[in-house]
């Protein structure tokens, strides 16, 4: 079975949706249900493929999915095999001990044809939105001398106890006979485990190394060192890995990154994204939030292209785990069609070879 070469453990590919929609007649998601319902059953028809997971990109204020749980428990209800996540949740409006509560049952639901749940939850401080402040519309605002990476690691922290079964709330004694900590109910086995940081640059792959969270890579690092983006981002795992040594973790972690890849093979093909084989192939430099930033190019053009250029890309080689990107507006159709191009002519050339499909719930 073809295996990383950094990790030893089987190469993984996944998709990535924004959940966009638009309601106009360009657009194959017209509201929040299409964008919704669609999710479900290109999830359901990438399992079938013997593609490995389903991620979903966490949005608030803005037309993208944005409360993920629903929709990873109905996922999972529907299929038996497939790896179901998000990159990412932004804990600052987050609930963590609600969370919690939530994560275990979708991860529970997911656990239905046998063994572990396939929750895999990306999480982070997150990334510029629409709203001004829009964590504080959801009553959550940072301490004083905090901003919103201390809120968010806070909560993650909460969280994560949580889902470990730490006790959370003190037991009422004229209830229980107790005053003992309580920890929230329902419990799922090996959640805890598949809790991943997404990090933007080295400081942060080092912190979570630390904490033992997996790492979430995406396709841009909010620093820039004038190396090609996937060098540095190779380097950035290379932090990552040593940390996790250091802090003595016994299992192996896991590291996903994201990459922007479109097949062309067809008219339709190059009638939509053609026009960026030109610009968007190169990496780009540009400020976010304030500072520098260093986006990943996408690989768009001949499969056989592309399959080449991904053999060569540092970090795919450095992750375990490959998450492309998909433009969900185009619809279930066009994305199976494009994920079955990936699968067949692009992921091989990286190491990676399909799961046996498993049959998927009526």
């Amino acid at each position: 079975m073809p295996q990383s070469a950094e990790t030893g453990v089987k190469k993984r590919i996944g998709f990535l949706s924004f959940g966009h929609w638009h309601p106009s007649p360009q657009s194959g998601t017209n509201t929040g249900g299409d964008a919704l319902v669609q999710s479900i059953e290109l999830a359901v028809a990438a399992e079938e493929l013997g593609i490995d997971g389903a991620f979903f990109r966490v949005h608030h204020f803005a037309r993208q999915l944005a409360s993920p749980f629903p929709l990873l428990a109905a996922i999972g209800a529907r299929t038996s095999r497939i790896e179901i996540g998000t990159g990412v949740i932004d804990m600052r409006y987050e609930n963590p001990l609600y969370m919690a509560e939530e994560a275990a049952a979708a991860d529970l639901i997911s656990a239905h044809s046998g063994g572990e749940g396939r929750l895999q939850l990306g999480v982070s401080r997150g990334s510029p939105e629409p709203a001004l402040n829009g964590a504080h519309a959801f009553g959550y605002v940072p301490s004083e001398g905090e901003d919103d990476a201390h809120l968010a690691r806070a909560k993650t922290e909460l969280f994560r106890a949580a889902i470990s079964g730490a006790g959370v709330a003190p037991a009422n004694p004229q209830m229980t006979g107790s005053s003992a900590l309580l920890p929230i109910q329902p419990q799922s086995p090996g959640l805890a485990d598949r809790i991943w940081w997404g990090s933007g640059t080295r400081a942060t792959a080092k912190w979570t190394a630390e904490q033992g969270m997996n790492i979430m890579s995406s396709t841009l690092l909010t620093e820039d060192t004038g190396v090609p983006f996937d060098e540095l981002q190779a380097e950035q795992i290379q932090v990552f890995r040593d940390a996790w040594a250091d802090a003595g973790w016994e299992r192996t972690p896991r590291v996903s990154v994201s990459r922007s890849v479109v097949p062309i093979t067809t008219d339709e093909d190059r009638a939509l994204f053609g026009g960026r084989m030109a610009g968007d192939t190169h990496d780009q430099v540009g400020f976010l939030d304030g500072g520098l930033a260093r986006f990943g190019k996408s690989y768009i053009g001949e499969p056989e292209a592309i399959a080449a250029e991904l053999a060569e890309d540092a970090a795919v080689a450095a992750s375990d785990t490959l998450i492309v990107t998909v433009p969900n507006q185009l619809g279930v159709e066009y994305n199976t069609r494009m994920l079955a191009t990936i699968a067949e002519h692009i992921a091989p050339a990286i190491g990676w070879a399909p799961t046996t499909p498993a049959s998927v719930v009526e």
